[in-house]
C-alpha cells in the first residue's frame, strides 16, 4: 500500500547550456564582462586609502583618456540640445 511510503524526490543532473566546456570558473557567478580588465573590482588589499589610490591610478590610465574625452563631448552635446529644447537664452554667458 502507498499510505505509509513517502514519495522520493527526483534527482536531476543539470548543466548550464552556455557554460564553457573547459570548466573554468563558476557558471552561476554573475559578473560584468569588464570586471577582468579593471583593477578596482574584487578584494583589494588594504583599507579605504589603498582602494582610493588604485581607483585614482585606474582613472589616470592613458588608454581611457580617449574614452573619457568622448563621454565628455557627448554629455556637452546632450546638454546643449536640452538647453535648445527648453529655449534657454545662451547670451547670458557671452558678455557684452
Amino acid at each position: 500500500m502507498g499510505i505509509l511510503k513517502q514519495k522520493k524526490n527526483k534527482k536531476f543532473s543539470y548543466s548550464p547550456r552556455y557554460f564553457d566546456d573547459k570548466g573554468e570558473g563558476n557558471p552561476y557567478k554573475i559578473e560584468s564582462k569588464f570586471d577582468r580588465y579593471r583593477k578596482t573590482v574584487g578584494q583589494s588589499p588594504g583599507g579605504v586609502v589603498a582602494r582610493f589610490k588604485s581607483a585614482w591610478s585606474e582613472l589616470k590610465d592613458e588608454s581611457d583618456k580617449d574614452t573619457n574625452r568622448r563621454i565628455l563631448y557627448i554629455a556637452l552635446i546632450l546638454i546643449l540640445i536640452f538647453l535648445f529644447i527648453i529655449d534657454f537664452d545662451l547670451s547670458i554667458f557671452l558678455g557684452n
